[in-house]
């Protein structure tokens, strides 16, 4: 492909993504999938440079663009190369036409822009939201140690205990130390969230939110294989996809347990009171993830934050139902939202007064409210918002 064909495919693209976006329809990288998947003749340079293209022109834009050309125009105000590749050739993008609209930057919609600033999230932290994402890795504890794991290229270690960090786009899932389980692919925010949880080998831990147990294994690691672990959640699908990592990481032991959305405790009955720590990795807004996601900031709106908050307070009370006294439950969301976040944990303490707050000790973020946030451009990690409270032990 030439590079103006790239950018008429990137256009097309950005299309369709635009639009689902405006749905609440497929995501950014499932609809460049399919796109590659379709259109055979897009070699490997070609792919990349199309992938680079889309993202670029998502991370440009600041609200939803009215198409995928006016996204491109916005992206080649900021790249002086792209401008002359809307050249009309065969196959490549029209000529650019006087007045043509063009996008409008910034870091997300107005509305949220406020949020975040009334969030203390401002200027250059509010644009490290938009900045590309390293990979980091998580060494396997139940296989290896960070000081001696064997990789075929090298990588710094993190803040996190048995972190590592590589450049993005590194293919560390063809490696044989992926393969034989000795690193997971996990965010260094998100391994201090799983740090904050201080999960021991004996106790109960419920990851009450599992998803795909990114941090349900993180969690197995720090118990040694040795206690009751339950990773939980209302996602059949993504819940499925537990098993064959656990598996690889040697994590066993393990129970997953199907939850029926608003009937939660009725699956978890026999853990009510019994557990010594319940991880709360809230669905959220995920404005920390934008490095990652950056068209999430187009789906989401007032209504869908307001769903959201409302799930979180409700988590939060199954989860108080099921700590047992002195045992703590660990609030997470890649959220930098304080409704999401130091607000939402308030809520919690404010509703059950047998809740008080733990501090945390962790090696990177700031506090916020009484938890911790974690933040892309200070941090180098995802955002987070990470707080513990424990169930006070009764008098005796």
């Amino acid at each position: 492909m030439t590079p103006a064909a790239r950018v008429q495919s990137a256009i097309e693209l950005l299309d369709r993504i635009v639009e689902a976006a405006r749905a609440k329809a497929a995501p950014a990288d499932r609809i460049l999938a399919e796109w590659f998947r379709n259109n055979r003749f897009a070699g490997s340079k070609d792919r990349r440079a199309i992938r680079e293209l889309v993202y670029a022109a998502i991370r440009a834009c600041g609200p939803v663009p009215a198409s995928g050309r006016a996204a491109m125009l916005r992206l080649a105000e900021t790249d002086p190369a792209i401008a002359p590749l809307f050249d009309g050739s065969n196959y490549g993008a029209a000529p650019i036409a006087e007045g043509e609209p063009v996008a409008e930057g910034g870091v997300a919609p107005s509305w949220l822009i406020a949020r975040l600033a009334a969030s203390g999230v401002e200027d250059g932290e509010a644009e490290a939201l938009l900045d590309r994402a390293p990979l980091d890795l998580r060494v396997n504890t139940l296989k290896a140690e960070r000081a001696t794991v064997t990789l075929p290229e090298p990588a710094e270690p993190t803040a996190a205990p048995h972190g590592l960090r590589l450049t993005t786009g590194t293919p560390v899932e063809q490696w044989p130390a992926f393969r034989a389980g000795e690193i997971e692919v996990q965010d260094t925010g998100s391994q201090l969230a799983c740090l904050a949880v201080g999960a021991q080998p004996g106790e109960t831990v419920i990851d009450l939110c599992a998803g795909g147990g990114g941090k349900t294994l993180a969690l197995a690691a720090a118990m040694d294989n040795q206690g009751r672990l339950i990773a939980s959640d209302t996602d059949r699908n993504r819940l499925s996809r537990l098993a064959p990592r656990a598996e690889r990481a040697g994590a066993a032991d393990i129970a997953t347990i199907l939850l029926n959305p608003q009937r939660e405790m009725e699956a978890l009955a026999e853990f009510a009171g019994e557990a010594d720590a319940v991880l709360v990795d809230a669905p959220c807004s995920g404005t920390g993830t934008w490095r990652r996601n950056p068209e999430a900031r187009w789906r989401l709106d007032e209504q869908e934050l307001s769903r959201l908050t409302t799930l979180q307070a409700y988590l939060l009370d199954v989860a108080a139902r099921l700590v047992k006294p002195g045992g703590r439950i660990v609030y997470v969301t890649c959220s930098l939202l304080d409704e999401e976040g130091a607000g939402q944990f308030d809520a919690l303490l404010a509703r059950h007064p047998d809740l008080q707050p733990r501090a945390l000790a962790l090696p990177l973020g700031r506090p916020r409210g009484q938890g911790i946030r974690l933040s892309p451009g200070p941090d180098s990690t995802d955002g987070f918002f990470i707080a513990c409270a424990a169930r006070v032990q009764a008098a005796a």
